[in-house]
């Protein structure tokens, strides 16, 4: 959802809110990935950003002298398998986040209870925010990034008479004068905010501004410039209507966006279409890709059964929703190469590759292990996953 970068943007620290990415942890804590900051994890988990508090020098501890450069090969997970280490095996697990946790109080619970060196989630929730939270285990946490553009659904409640220091309830509040709105009303201003569309950020946002955020800003009082962003959204309909808000009426509002969309900037766009103000009061994800809140399993669950020791019963395999990508059969020694970094040809030449040309190598029996652009009817690994050759 990007919507919602940040408790931390709103209430001043803690755990962000994107629908932009995916955040890992692993064994030396949280790494956001690449354009991290709170909540705006933009890049692929298993990705560590350098500790924004530890200088860098450009050559490191040693000198380029002492420590010659080498070809960069595939990308490879150097942490140890989950199944050699004993504990929960890679895969992902589709929790349903209930509204007060933050995304990562979530990851750092199953990373306890599994034992699992990493663990990452992928797109992250506002603690008020409920719903659909992929997690993923081991080896996985390298699949993440694969679905950094997955379309999401949420059911929102948009309530009208009022505007938000924040765009929602978690705000300051002012009543508008403006007139309320009948669910007519709504329903009528809301083919304006289907399809391909541009909206501007919420003030208390995880964008960056010259270097800063752009809710640190806000906090400071100052109104931060923020660019308009192009998204799209495929579904916006009322499914019910409740006359008895605090400020006035309140829509539950069932919406379909790519990612990147900023909820919270739909609800106060519709207020100030209609004249009287809105904003997000809350906000369930029903949906992230491929992963259903019908298939999601609450935190208590969670608990229970990784305490017993049955959590494979409810993981994905790593590759789950990745359907786009097709798979690449490859026998034991080619499976050797890839290993090593090595370019192999495609048993199959009229393969046609998923996005970016990419397709899943798989071993037989074992499911994915790489992930290789198609290149000229060749094999080019792009990330092998750890306990290729078993």
């Amino acid at each position: 959802m990007t919507d919602d970068d940040t408790a931390g943007a709103r209430a001043g620290g803690g755990q962000g809110v994107t629908d932009e990415g995916a955040t890992v942890e692993g064994a030396t804590g949280p790494t956001p990935g690449s354009g991290g900051g709170p909540g705006d994890a933009t890049g692929a988990a298993g990705t560590a950003d350098q500790d924004p508090g530890r200088p860098v020098s450009p050559g490191g501890p040693e000198s380029p002298a002492r420590r010659p450069h080498r070809p960069r090969g595939p990308r490879r997970d150097r942490a140890r398998s989950d199944v050699a280490a004993g504990t929960t095996p890679p895969g992902v697990l589709v929790i349903a986040k209930p509204a007060g946790p933050t995304s990562h109080d979530v990851v750092a619970l199953v990373r306890r209870l599994s034992g699992a060196r990493r663990v990452g989630h992928g797109g992250t929730l506002d603690p008020f925010a409920s719903g659909v939270l992929p997690v993923f285990l081991g080896s996985a946490t390298r699949m993440a990034e694969y679905h950094l553009h997955d379309a999401k659904a949420y059911r929102a409640v948009a309530c009208f008479g009022a505007v938000s220091t924040t765009d929602d309830i978690q705000g300051e509040l002012t009543r508008s004068d403006g007139p309320m709105p009948t669910r007519q009303d709504v329903e009528e201003a809301l083919p304006a905010f289907r399809g391909h569309i541009v909206q501007r950020p919420p003030d208390y946002s995880a964008v960056k501004i010259a270097g800063r955020r752009a809710y640190e800003l806000a906090r400071r009082g100052e109104r931060p410039e923020l660019r308009d962003r192009e998204v799209d959204v495929h579904e916006l309909q009322v499914t019910s209507w409740d006359e008895s808000g605090a400020s006035g009426p309140c829509a539950t509002i069932e919406i379909r966006c790519s990612a990147g969309t900023y909820v919270r900037s739909l609800a106060r766009d519709l207020g100030d279409r209609l004249g009287c103000g809105a904003y997000l009061a809350a906000l369930s994800r029903t949906a992230s890709g491929p992963f259903r809140i019908e298939d999601a399993i609450d935190l208590d669950e969670v608990r229970r059964l990784l305490a017993d020791g049955q959590i494979g019963r409810r993981l994905l395999p790593p590759d789950a929703g990745l359907d786009a990508y097709p798979e690449v059969v490859l026998g034991p020694a080619d499976l050797e190469s890839i290993a090593r970094g090595q370019v192999v040809r495609l048993p199959d030449p009229d393969t046609t590759p998923g996005p970016d040309g990419l397709v899943r190598v798989v071993a037989r029996g074992r499911g994915v292990v790489a992930m290789a652009h198609v290149r000229d009817g060749r094999l080019h690994p792009d990330k092998v996953l750890s306990g290729i050759l078993g």
